[in-house]
């Protein structure tokens, strides 16, 4: 089975937000879908490694900013490249607005947001799909959602040219040093599994 095929399925790219009482946090996520017109509700799947599920879990709130094509590859950086356990994703950062269930949206790089609460959950081993009955949603802008394929096309840094025998993330460029990667390895920047990763030449 060659799973390279799931490059080939459209993604949007999503900033999802989620409050833990004591502070806001998010994280990216590339699978969030609608399921239902009424009532509104989406399916978001979230690695139960990130903090940002297992606030989810607790509190059953939760806001989705979709990413426009505007948006630069910092914002990547800070809600993707560290955890919400021990960095405030949100220090020296203004461009959000929080909403009714005091999570957050992006006021800047996003063009909508869906705000919600969660009334289901699917365990799926390695994460946790939520599905979210909508409470608040509105359009910010008309820039197009970001892609996928927009994404590694224009946003996302080229890796940087090196000597070293290794292996790269084709997700987030996380570089493993080695002749040989393990194959359950999975990247420690952006959890994808081993088969995302190709030799560097």
């Amino acid at each position: 089975m060659n799973t390279k095929t799931m490059h080939n399925l459209t993604y949007g790219l999503f900033v999802l937000s989620a409050n833990d009482g004591k502070k806001l946090t998010g994280c990216i996520t590339n699978t969030v879908i609608q399921q239902t017109s009424d009532p509104l509700t989406i399916s978001v799947s979230v690695n139960k490694s990130n903090y940002t599920n297992e606030v989810i879990k607790k509190t059953h709130q939760l806001t989705v900013s979709i990413l426009d094509e505007s948006v630069p590859f910092d914002i990547f950086k800070r809600f993707g490249f560290s955890s919400g356990r021990d960095t405030d994703k949100l220090e020296g950062f203004d461009d959000y607005k929080v909403t009714d269930n005091n999570t957050f949206y992006l006021t800047k790089y996003a063009n909508a947001y869906l705000s919600g609460e969660v009334v289901q959950e699917v365990d799926l081993s390695t994460h946790t799909i939520f599905i979210v009955e909508i409470k608040e949603a509105e359009v910010l802008s008309s820039t197009p959602s970001v892609t996928y394929t927009y994404y590694f096309k224009h946003i996302k840094p080229k890796p940087a040219v090196t000597n070293k025998k290794g292996w790269v993330c084709t997700i987030c460029g996380y570089v493993y040093e080695g002749e040989v990667l393990p194959p359950d390895f999975i990247c420690p920047i952006c959890k994808h599994p081993a088969s995302d990763f190709k030799p560097i030449e």
